[in-house]
């Protein structure tokens, strides 16, 4: 990783997060979910250039039997220089120190990201499960 760049495990301004979801091909979220949302993050690993975020990688859920790890995403201009794997080892980590015997860990996995997935024990569900969602 660039020296230059500064990892910051407090959670972005809603501002922030909503330009770089967008940016990085995401879902846009309205700024009154992205801050609630922002404020009941269990972890949150944030990776600037100077003042400009350009990684971001989020852990949610109870805190004790279940993580859903959320919004993998780095700025286009700053792909390709191995900013996914540095946010999912920061998340790694955490999980580590801050899991459970029997904690259930989960992520959605877009193409390609599913490589770097399984690069960390990530499994597919299927056959034996099915990933579903609902979006409002």
């Amino acid at each position: 990783m660039n020296t230059s760049f500064k990892i910051n495990h407090a959670s972005p301004s809603p501002i922030e997060y909503i330009e770089l979801r967008v940016e990085g091909g995401l879902s846009r979220k309205s700024l009154e979910a992205a801050t609630i949302g922002l404020n009941n993050t269990l972890f949150s690993v944030c990776i600037y250039d100077q003042s400009t975020l350009i990684g971001l990688g989020r852990v949610v859920g109870d805190g004790g039997t279940v993580f859903h790890i959320v919004d993998i995403v780095v700025k286009p201009s700053y792909q390709g220089q191995g900013l996914g794997k540095v946010i999912m080892k920061e998340i790694m980590n955490y999980l580590e120190k801050n899991t459970y015997p029997g904690s259930y860990v989960s992520l959605i996995a877009d193409d390609p990201a599913n490589r770097l997935y399984e690069k960390f024990g990530f499994q597919y569900t299927y056959p034996k499960s099915h990933g579903m969602y609902k979006m409002y």
